[in-house]
C-alpha cells in the first residue's frame, strides 16, 4: 500500500492563483490520478478546496484503483489564515452551520485551519499566531459532535497542545513544536502527518533563504524522531500542490526515513489513517 496522506488536488506545485483559475478541470485531475496510479499509490487524502476540485478527484479516484479522502472546504476563521483556498466563518454558530452542511453535502471529514503558515525566510516565526485554546477546543467539539473527524492545519506548540487535548484526530505540518506539544499529541492518540516535503524540497531552489529553510527542516526531523520514539503515529502526506511539491513527487518517504523511521512505522501510519478517516 502506498499513501499521501495530505495533498491538494487543486493546486499544481507551481502556481497557486493559477492553479485556483484552472478550477476543476476533468484533464488536469486525471493527469494526476494516473500518475499517482503509475507509482503504486491506493490511498489519497486531500486537504480540500472550496471549488470542488478535491470533490471532483474523489468521483474519478475508483477508476484509478485509488481510494480518495476529502473535507471539501476547508473552514478557517474570517481574518485568518487559510481564506485562499477555503471557507471563512465569523462565528461558532456560522461555523457549526457550515460543519452540518459539509456532513451533509458527503464530507469524508472536517478541515480546520488553527494557525498561520512557516515563514521559511525566518526560523521560528510563523505568518499568523494560533487561535486561541477555547476556540481550538470549541471548534473541534463541534465537529465531533456531528461524527466527524477533524484534520487540523496547525503550527506552534501552544496551538498543538490546546488541539491534542481537545482531541484533534490529525495535526498537519506541526512546525516549531516543543517536547510538552509531542508529548500531548503522543498521549491524545492523534496522527501527525508532517508534510517534510513543503520543507525539504524548498531547499537549492533560490525562492527562500536557504539557511532558514534548512533550520526549519532540522527541527522538524528532529521532532518527528522525538514523537515516534514517544510511540506516536506519524502517516506520509506531502502536501502535493504545494510550491515544489508536484503530484506524485514521491518525496515524503525519504524525508521521514532522514528523521529516522522505517518504512513500515510509515506505512503502520497510512493504515491507521485510513481507518480513522
Amino acid at each position: 500500500m502506498k499513501a499521501d496522506c495530505h495533498m491538494h488536488m487543486v493546486l499544481d506545485g507551481m502556481d497557486w492563483k493559477a492553479s485556483i483559475a484552472r478550477g476543476v478541470d476533468d484533464g488536469f485531475i486525471r493527469t494526476a490520478l494516473d500518475r499517482y496510479r503509475t507509482l503504486g499509490y491506493t490511498y489519497l487524502r486531500d486537504g480540500g478546496d472550496r471549488w470542488g476540485v478535491g470533490a471532483r478527484a474523489r468521483q474519478l479516484a475508483p477508476e484509478y484503483g485509488i481510494t480518495y479522502r476529502s473535507p471539501l472546504s476547508p473552514l478557517c476563521k474570517e481574518g485568518c489564515y487559510g481564506s485562499f483556498i477555503g471557507t471563512a466563518w465569523a462565528t461558532m454558530k456560522e461555523y457549526a452551520a457550515l460543519v452540518a452542511a459539509q456532513k451533509q453535502a458527503g464530507a469524508d471529514f472536517v478541515k480546520i485551519m488553527i494557525s498561520g503558515l512557516m515563514d521559511f525566510d525566518r526560523f521560528g516565526i510563523l505568518t499568523q499566531p494560533g487561535l486561541p485554546a477555547h476556540e481550538i477546543r470549541e471548534l473541534i467539539h463541534i465537529a465531533h459532535s456531528e461524527g466527524m473527524a477533524v484534520m487540523a492545519h496547525c503550527n506552534g506548540a501552544e496551538t498543538a497542545i490546546a488541539a491534542a487535548e481537545a482531541g484533534v484526530d490529525s495535526v498537519e505540518h506541526g512546525a516549531y513544536l516543543n517536547e510538552e506539544a509531542l508529548a500531548a499529541m503522543a498521549e491524545s492518540g492523534c496522527i501527525w502527518v508532517p508534510t517534510v516535503s513543503t520543507v525539504g524540497n524548498l531547499l537549492g531552489k533560490g525562492r527562500f533563504d536557504d539557511r532558514a529553510v534548512a533550520a526549519i527542516l532540522e527541527s522538524l526531523l528532529g521532532n518527528i524522531s522525538t514523537f515516534a520514539a514517544m510511540g506516536g503515529t506519524v502517516a506520509a502526506g506531502s502536501d502535493a500542490g504545494a510550491w515544489a511539491v508536484p503530484h506524485g513527487c514521491n518525496t515524503e518517504d525519504a524525508w521521514l526515513r532522514k528523521a529516522g523511521l522505517t518504512q513500515a512505522n510509515i506505512v503502520s501510519g497510512n493504515i491507521v489513517v485510513m481507518e480513522r478517516f
